[in-house]
C-alpha cells in the first residue's frame, strides 16, 4: 500500500506550468509542523515536496497562495539521476490525489474578473474545522 496524508502550509506560490496542450503539473514544498517543541522550546516543521498534475494542479494554483494550510492525500514517488559528479541522486516526493483547502489565500479573484463570487467560494471552506491557532478565512 503507498498512500500518505498531510496537512501542512505552502512556502510558496505555487505556479503553473504547462508541459504540453493537454498535461499542466504545479510542484508546491508543504511545511508540517512537528507534534514537539525541540531543546530550545520552538516547534521544527518538515518540508515536504510535493507534485499535483491536470485539474488538481490547476485548482491549487488558482486557490492557494504562501501560507495557504491545506490537506493532500496521495502516495509516494522516487526517482533518480546522475548528477554533475556522476552520482546517482535518490530523490522522493509526494504526488497529490486530492486536497482540502482549510485556509486560503486572501486574494480571492470577483466575479467580475471572471472567477467565483465570495458566496461561491465560501461554500469551498465551509464545512472544515481549522485548527485552534490558525485565524478564521476571510475570504
Amino acid at each position: 500500500m503507498n498512500q500518505i496524508g498531510l496537512v501542512g502550509r505552502l512556502t510558496k506560490d505555487p505556479q503553473l506550468r504547462q508541459l504540453s496542450d493537454t498535461k499542466v503539473q504545479t510542484s508546491f514544498v508543504l511545511a508540517i509542523n512537528r507534534n514537539y517543541r525541540n531543546s530550545k522550546g520552538s516547534v521544527d516543521a518538515d518540508y515536504v515536496l510535493c507534485v499535483a498534475w491536470g485539474r488538481l494542479a490547476e485548482h491549487i494554483v488558482k486557490y492557494c497562495g504562501k501560507g495557504s494550510l491545506i490537506g493532500i492525500n496521495g502516495r509516494l514517488h522516487t526517482r533518480s539521476y546522475m548528477n554533475k559528479e556522476n552520482n546517482r541522486v535518490f530523490t522522493m516526493d509526494v504526488v497529490a490525489e486530492s486536497v482540502r483547502f482549510y485556509a486560503l489565500k486572501q486574494s480571492m479573484p470577483t466575479s467580475s474578473e471572471g472567477g467565483e463570487s465570495n458566496a461561491e467560494s465560501q461554500h469551498v471552506t465551509e464545512n472544515f474545522v481549522l485548527p485552534e491557532d490558525t485565524l478564521p478565512i476571510n475570504i
